[in-house]
C-alpha cells in the first residue's frame, strides 16, 4: 500500500486536504489494522502526520455484508454519525444517497462507491459503481465502510507508528535525512504532527535495514549491480548488449509500451542484426544485472532517458474525474434555465421522489410554458444541459407538445449546412492543390521519437500519425492541433519538423513573442542536438549583422528550421525551399497577419498549435472545415493545478513561497503593469528576505531579457517578477508555484495559459489568482474567475474557449443571425445540431 500525506501542501494544520490522499492513507491505516497489509512505502511528511487512534477507526467503520440484517434506517443513521453527507447522488468520499431499497455510499477506504441493495431489512447485493455512468463494476460479498479521518478528535490521534506491528522490519532510505525533513515539516504545526525526537524513539523500536547511511539498523549485501547508464547512445546499448550476449548472458527488456520495445529492437538490427533480447511487459523503478544468475533486467525508461511512469491507485477520487453532467445538476437551482434535446427550453424544478416499477427513484422535474412539466430519470441525463447563450440574456420558454422548438432545430440546421457547404467548398478547393509528398519515417525520426523522455499519450501518438499522414499525402496539410497547455504540442512540432528537415526541406516556426521564440529555440535545440539540423531563431537581441547572416543562410538553404515572431512575415525573409509553417499559439496573432500567411502557404504544409482556440477557429474545426486532431489525456504522472482565488495576503503569500523554495523550486509572480514591479519587489523581499528576484518585461533590451531568462533557468534565481511574457509556451519545469496579481484584469483564456505555465512535471503545482474581494468585482470579472477556478483540475482548453465565449456573448464573434440562434437554442445545444449538419453533409 502507498501512504501518503493528507495535505496537498504540508505547513500551517489548516491547509487544505487532498480527497484522493485521504482514500489512500485510509485504506492503508485500515489494511494494517486488518492484517491485509503485507507492505507499506512512505515518504517523512506522511510518517510526520498523527493518524485517529486505531480504536477510534475501528469504532468508525461500519462492515456490511450480503444476507445481513440491518435495515436501510440503521445504515443512513450509521453513516450520518461518521460524518457522511447526504447528497442526491455520490460522486467523492464521504458521501450518500438513498434511493428507495438502494444506498450509495463512498467509502475513505475505496476508489470507487458502494451501491447497496436491500429486500425489507435484508442485503440482497453490493456492488461498486463508476460515478460517471452509474453502471455497476464489480460484485462482492462483504465492504467495510470507512468515515473521514478528518472527522477524528485531533487531541486523541497517535503516532502512525501505533498501527505497525512490533516485529515489523523497517526499511529507511537515509534514516537521518528522514528525522530532519520530519523536523521541517513540524516548524509551524500544532499537535497534528509528530516531532523528529518522537520519530527516532518510534524507529528504534522496530527492525531497521538501512540503506544509504550508517545508523544502528542492519546492513544488507546484493550480488545484483545498477542498470548501466547509456543517456540515449545507442552505440553503447549495442557495445553493453553484445558482450553480455557473447558472455552468457540473457537480456530482458521491460516496457509497459510494446511499441517502445519493438523501437528498440529497430535502432538495434539497423546496427548489429544478432543483437537480440526478450521483451517483457511491466515495468520497474530501475534495471539490474544479476552476476550470479546472469541475467540483464533492463527498463526502455532508462535506456532512453525517459521520465518514469508510475500509476496511483485512487485515480477516480481526483477532482476533475468527476462527471461534469452529475457536478452541474448538483450545483443547478431550482428556476434555472435548461435544455432537454428533445423538448427545448424549460426550468429546473428540482429532484423529487418517484415510483418507478414498484421502486422508488429521483427523477428531474422541468417546468415549462403554461407551467407544463416532464420527468427525466437520472440515466437520461446526457439528454439535458444547463442553458448557456448571451450574458443576462433569458431565453423564452418552449411550449411542450408545439412544433416551435422542433421548426427552430431545423432552421438552424439547415443556416448550419449554408454555412458549412461553403466553407468545404472553400477548404475542397485548397485540398485540390498540389502540394510535396514527404517520404515515410526514416530510421533518425524512430531515434528521435524513441529519445522523448516522456511516454506518449494515446491522443499524442493518434496526432503524430494524422500529422505525419498528411505529410505524406500530396496535398497541402492544414492540420489544426488542439491541446491543452503542457499536454506535449509542442513534442508533435518538433517531430514533424525533423520529418520535413529529413527530407532537405526548410521550417518556419512563427511565435507570437520573443519569449516564446527563445523558448522554442532552446528546445528545438535540445531535442535535435543530435542529429544533422541547423536551428536559427530571430530575436530583438540579435545585432542587425548576426539578422542580416540568418537570413543570408536562411535564403541560401544554409538555416533547416528558422524560428521567429511577426518578423519571419517580412518581405526580406526568403527561403530556399519552404516545406512546412508551424503555427504556435495561432490566436494570438491579428486578422493581417494570417492574411500574409495564407499568400505564404498556399501550397505549403501547415501545422497550427493552440491550448485555447478563439472559438471561431474552433467552430471551422468542428464543423469538419479544416482537420483537427484534440490532445485531451494529460501525461503520466501529471498532477492537476490547484487554484486558488485570494485577495492580496502576505501571510497566505509568504507561506506558499517558502513552501516552493523548501522543496527546492521556483516562483512565477505575474503583474502586468511595469511600474509597478519595483514595489513589487521591495514587498516580496520585506515578507521573503532570502529569495532571490528579478525583474522581466517586454520593454527591456532584448539581450538583457535572454539572460535574465537564462538565469533564472539556471536557477540562479528564485522569483521571476514579470509580465504576462511568459504566458504563452514558457516550459521551466522546475517553476511549480505561481501568483498572478489583479487577475480579474485578464481574460479566461490568458489564465488558463498563465496556469499552464507551471506544474508542467510530477510535482504538485499551485496558481494563485490575487483580485478584490470577489463580492466587489464587475459580473463579467468575477465569471471568470470562478470559472478558471472550476477548471482548475486540468480542465480543457477547448472548454475554456467555450466558456469564454459564453461569457462574452457569441455575437462578438459567431455573427448576428448565428448569435440568435444560440440565444433561442443554447450553446451546447446548437453543437450539437453543428455536428448533426456536419455528419449528414459528408
Amino acid at each position: 500500500y502507498f501512504f501518503p500525506s493528507s495535505y496537498k501542501k504540508r505547513g500551517r494544520a489548516n491547509a487544505k486536504k487532498d480527497s484522493a490522499n485521504q482514500v489512500l492513507r485510509t485504506e492503508a491505516l485500515n489494511a494494517l489494522l486488518s492484517g491485509e497489509c503485507k507492505a507499506l512505502v512512505t515518504y517523512p511528511e506522511a510518517l510526520a502526520e498523527k493518524a485517529p487512534d486505531p480504536k477510534a477507526l475501528k469504532k468508525e467503520t461500519l462492515s456490511v455484508a450480503v444476507g445481513d440484517s440491518c435495515g436501510i434506517d440503521f445504515v443512513a443513521d450509521t453513516l450520518a454519525q461518521y460524518g457522511f453527507t447526504l447528497v442526491d447522488f455520490v460522486y467523492e468520499p464521504g458521501q450518500y444517497a438513498l434511493r428507495g431499497s438502494l444506498v450509495d455510499v463512498f467509502s475513505y477506504s475505496n476508489d470507487l462507491p458502494y451501491r447497496i441493495d436491500f429486500f425489507g431489512d435484508d442485503i440482497d447485493s453490493i456492488r461498486t459503481f463508476d460515478v460517471e455512468n452509474q453502471l455497476s463494476v464489480e460484485s462482492k460479498d462483504k465492504v467495510s465502510i470507512v468515515s473521514s479521518m478528518a472527522n477524528s478528535d485531533d487531541a486523541q490521534n497517535v503516532p502512525v507508528f501505533d498501527f505497525f506491528e512490533k516485529d515489523m522490519l523497517l526499511c529507511l532510505k537515509g534514516r537521518d535525512i528522514i528525522l530532519q525533513t520530519i523536523s521541517k515539516t513540524t516548524e509551524e504545526t500544532d499537535n497534528l504532527f509528530i516531532n523528529d525526537i518522537e520519530a527516532g524513539q518510534h524507529i528504534s523500536r522496530f527492525n531497521c535495514l538501512e540503506f544509504g547511511s550508517a545508523g544502528q539498523g542492519k546492513g544488507v549485501s546484493v550480488t545484483q549491480m545498477p542498470q548501466p547508464l547509456f543517456h540515449k547512445n545507442f552505440d553503447l546499448v549495442c557495445d553493453d548488449f553484445r558482450n553480455r550476449l557473447l558472455n552468457g548472458y540473457k537480456i530482458y527488456v521491460l516496457s509497459d509500451n510494446s511499441k517502445q520495445t519493438a523501437r528498440l529492437k529497430d535502432i538495434l538490427s539497423e546496427k548489429d542484426q544478432y543483437i537480440s533480447f526478450v521483451p517483457v511487459e511491466g515495468q520497474l523503478h530501475e534495471g539490474f544485472v544479476d552476476n550470479v544468475d546472469k541475467i540483464c533486467v533492463y527498463t526502455d525508461h532508462q535506456i532512453f532517458d525517459r521520465f518514469h511512469k508510475y500509476v496511483l491507485k485512487s485515480n477516480k477520487t481526483r477532482a476533475g474525474k468527476v462527471v461534469m453532467s452529475m457536478k452541474e445538476l448538483m450545483q443547478l437551482q431550482p428556476g434555472d434555465y435548461v435544455v432537454h434535446v428533445t423538448h427545448g427550453v424549460g426550468r429546473f424544478g428540482g429532484l423529487m421522489p418517484m415510483e418507478v416499477n414498484g421502486k422508488t427513484q429521483e427523477v428531474i422535474k422541468i417546468i415549462y410554458k403554461d407551467n407544463d412539466m416532464i420527468f427525466v430519470n437520472i440515466h437520461s441525463l446526457h439528454r439535458i444541459s444547463k442553458y448557456k447563450s448571451k450574458a443576462g440574456t433569458p431565453p423564452t420558454l418552449h411550449r411542450l407538445s408545439s412544433d416551435v422548438w422542433t421548426n427552430l432545430r431545423e432552421r438552424t440546421k439547415k443556416k448550419v449546412k449554408d454555412i458549412a457547404r461553403e466553407l468545404i467548398r472553400l477548404y475542397a478547393q485548397r485540398r485540390s492543390e498540389k502540394g510535396f509528398a514527404f517520404s515515410p519515417d526514416s530510421y533518425l525520426q524512430q531515434e528521435l521519437e524513441s529519445s522523448f523522455i516522456y511516454e506518449d499519450t494515446p491522443d499524442q501518438t493518434k496526432a503524430t500519425i494524422a500529422v505525419k499522414k498528411d505529410m505524406e499525402s500530396s496535398k497541402p496539410m492544414d492540420r489544426l492541433i488542439c491541446g491543452d497547455v503542457g499536454f506535449g504540442k509542442t513534442e508533435i512540432a518538433i517531430r514533424a519538423a525533423f520529418k520535413a528537415v529529413a527530407d532537405n526541406k526548410q521550417v518556419a516556426v512563427l511565435v507570437p513573442t520573443t519569449v516564446l521564440a527563445f523558448q522554442h529555440y532552446k528546445s528545438f535545440s535540445r531535442r535535435l542536438k543530435r542529429f544533422p539540423c541547423k536551428i536559427e531563431y530571430l530575436s530583438r537581441s540579435l545585432k542587425p549583422s548576426e539578422v542580416k547572416d540568418i537570413l543570408q543562410r536562411t535564403a541560401d538553404g544554409r538555416v533547416d528550421i528558422l524560428i521567429g515572431t511577426h518578423k519571419i512575415l517580412g518581405k526580406d525573409v526568403k527561403f530556399k525551399d519552404l516545406g512546412l509553417l508551424i503555427i504556435d499559439e495561432e490566436q494570438k496573432f491579428g486578422v493581417s497577419a494570417k492574411e500574409k500567411l495564407r499568400q505564404k502557404r498556399s501550397t505549403i504544409d501547415t501545422l497550427t498549435l493552440t491550448a485555447t482556440p478563439i472559438p471561431r477557429t474552433l467552430q471551422f474545426s468542428l464543423m469538419g472545415a479544416r482537420d483537427l486532431s484534440i490532445i485531451n489525456t494529460p501525461p503520466p504522472n501529471r498532477y492537476p493545478v490547484h487554484t486558488e482565488l485570494i485577495t492580496f495576503d502576505e501571510d497566505v503569500i509568504k507561506e506558499a513561497i517558502e513552501y516552493e523554495l523548501a522543496r527546492g523550486g521556483q516562483i512565477f509572480f505575474v503583474n502586468n503593469h511595469i511600474a509597478d514591479l519595483p514595489g513589487l519587489e521591495a514587498r516580496l523581499l520585506k515578507m521573503v528576505p532570502q529569495a532571490r528576484i528579478c525583474i522581466c518585461h517586454g520593454q527591456m533590451e532584448g539581450e538583457k531579457m535572454e539572460s535574465l531568462l537564462l538565469d533564472f533557468i539556471a536557477g540562479e534565481y528564485d522569483i521571476l517578477l514579470c509580465t504576462s511574457i511568459i504566458e504563452s509556451g514558457v516550459d521551466i519545469p522546475n517553476v511549480n508555484t505561481m501568483f498572478v496579481n489583479n487577475a480579474q484584469h485578464f481574460g479566461l483564456s490568458d489564465l488558463h495559459q498563465l496556469r499552464g505555465r507551471v506544474g508542467r512535471t510530477n510535482k504538485k503545482a499551485f496558481c494563485y489568482l490575487i483580485s478584490p474581494p470577489v463580492g466587489l468585482l464587475p459580473p463579467d470579472s468575477r465569471r471568470r474567475l470562478q470559472a478558471i477556478e472550476n477548471f482548475s483540475e486540468l480542465g480543457s482548453g477547448i472548454n475554456i474557449a467555450m466558456q469564454d465565449l459564453d461569457i462574452r456573448g457569441a455575437g462578438n464573434i459567431l455573427g448576428s443571425e448565428q448569435s440568435g440562434f444560440i440565444a433561442d437554442l443554447g450553446f451546447e445545444t446548437y453543437h450539437k445540431i453543428l455536428d448533426e449538419a456536419v455528419h449528414e453533409l459528408k
